[in-house]
């Protein structure tokens, strides 16, 4: 976690991360579309880390197999803290007793949807916040990394990829109804919209290849159409994970 030149926080994943490069682009695309299909997601932000600061920082490493590699200096990708650590609390596991707490959770529904779309090959990771004095929490979804297959920018549709660990937080979905508007947004999501969303990613982050972004558009444009198929076959899987889908008149 960093704090930025903006004054405000943020989780910041780098270049020469363990995973892949090219999870930048991912979690600043699919955190985007995430945002235009009016979902719950981290304001994301390009965040450009000095190389000063790295070399003064004994922080800014990553361990990796009893190996310590200093972090790359230039631009990072950069999450906002979904609330102010002085102002409020972050929870990554959340007590599903307490899930009548959350003020958003029908939004899950709609996160499905998007995992679905953008080929999520991780389990969905959420934060569950609030401020200081508030009794309801708020979801917000984290962690777009492994969308469109991580390093890998190919569509291996699975059931039970992208999807959150816990049925409780599907139990409200009785029908296509509990899926809007988000379901809605991501199949009539404009061309531009999308288009602007990938332009926005440094070239660096995925090796200035540029007809290699431009494919994992045109895919994500094709796939539009294909969410709700998605969705059925993870609702048909033996997780059975919408015992209260009410079956279409």
């Amino acid at each position: 976690m960093m704090r930025c030149a903006d004054g405000n926080y943020y989780v910041v994943k780098f270049r020469n991360n363990p995973q892949h490069l090219r999870v930048l682009a991912n979690e600043l695309l699919a955190t985007r579309l995430a945002e235009a299909a009016g979902l719950p997601v981290p304001f994301t932000e390009v965040v450009e880390v000095g190389d000063w600061l790295v070399q003064n920082s004994s922080d800014l490493n990553i361990q990796l197999s009893g190996s310590v590699i200093r972090c790359q200096p230039g631009l990072q990708f950069g999450s906002r803290y979904v609330v102010d650590p002085l102002r409020g609390q972050v929870f990554d596991y959340f007590p599903m007793a307490m899930l009548e707490r959350v003020r958003n959770l029908e939004s899950f529904a709609g996160m499905l949807a998007l995992d679905k779309w953008t080929a999520n090959s991780n389990g969905r990771q959420a934060t569950f916040w609030r401020k200081v004095r508030e009794q309801k929490y708020t979801v917000t979804f984290i962690d777009q990394g492994y969308c469109f297959n991580a390093g890998e920018w190919t569509f291996p549709d699975n059931p039970l990829r992208g999807v959150y660990a816990r049925n409780e937080v599907y139990l409200n979905v009785c029908g296509w109804e509990s899926f809007q508007p988000w379901l809605s947004r991501i199949e009539g999501m404009n061309e531009d919209v999308i288009w602007n969303c990938a332009a926005g990613i440094p070239p660096e982050w995925y090796a200035s290849d540029w007809g290699a972004l431009e494919e994992l558009v045109h895919c994500l444009l094709d796939r539009r159409s294909k969410v709700r198929e998605l969705i059925m076959a993870f609702r048909a899987c033996p997780r059975q994970p919408f015992p209260n889908w009410k079956e279409d008149a």
